[in-house]
């Protein structure tokens, strides 16, 4: 696991305070794609427990695997009673249970592509679900992303996360549907984005941001300056665009 997926730790009540949260239409996407509803979960990269308090709360089993301590710390203080913990990397997770879904919150990136879906099969009962989503938090208004760009480009060209296999941002299928279609272990591969539009202060944007891995692994006085500037451009109140990019996916039933 990269450096920069293990960054996280040390801003857990960040994340936890300046997140957005995951809203009720993607559980109702996930559940009306299964079919059914799926009675148990796996959660890969659980961070503080933002999707899992989603699934959680609406009677799913939850099993919240995470690596980091700090994150899974504050997860236990936000989730519902029932919701099974366990320190772990999703390569870490050891087969032998299968669940009817399997979901990655804006994790799946900071897995290792070796043999990733054939571990993720092994965790998935036949004819289950896969789920992967999240996406940026990006600026809605082009003349104020602009001036971020700018005031960061000193410290910092880019705060994106390349997709993982090199695909375009504007190709049809996004990684990590194009790795699913490839697949000899899911089929019915889906795509699909929730539109999300969010208001905040420019103190909670740049709070946001200070729970993004390219600022984190940033040098603390770099970080510090980077964010000040940043904080000299920002309206009162921004606009934030947020939308969540679903990738679904279904576990054959043989091979």
């Amino acid at each position: 696991m990269s450096g920069r997926a293990l960054s996280f730790g040390v801003m857990a009540e960040a994340y936890e305070r300046f997140r957005p949260g995951y809203p009720v239409e993607l559980f109702d996407e996930v559940m009306a794609y299964a079919g059914e509803p799926a009675r148990t979960a796996l959660e890969i990269g659980a961070g503080t427990g933002k999707a899992t308090r989603l699934f959680a709360r609406r009677g799913v089993v939850v099993t919240a695997t995470e690596p980091d301590g700090a994150m899974l710390a504050e997860l236990r203080r936000h989730v519902p009673a029932g919701v099974r913990t366990v320190r772990a990397a999703f390569e870490d997770v050891r087969p032998g249970r299968k669940y009817g879904l399997v979901y990655a919150a804006a994790a799946l990136h900071w897995t290792h592509p070796e043999g990733r879906w054939s571990r993720m099969a092994a965790l998935v009962e036949p004819g289950g679900v896969f789920a992967s989503f999240g996406g940026p938090v990006q600026l809605a208004d082009p003349a104020v992303a602009d001036a971020v760009r700018a005031a960061r480009a000193p410290f910092l060209e880019s705060d994106e996360v390349p997709s993982p296999d090199g695909t375009p941002p504007g190709h049809d299928m996004q990684w990590p549907g194009t790795e699913l279609q490839r697949s000899e272990w899911f089929t019915d591969v889906q795509q699909s984005v929730i539109e999300r539009r969010l208001t905040m202060s420019a103190a909670d944007y740049v709070g946001q941001l200070s729970t993004v891995s390219a600022y984190l692994v940033l040098p603390p006085s770099e970080r510090e300056q980077v964010f000040s500037r940043i904080m000299r451009v920002l309206p009162e109140t921004v606009e934030i665009d947020a939308d969540i990019t679903v990738h679904l996916a279904r576990r054959r039933c043989a091979r």
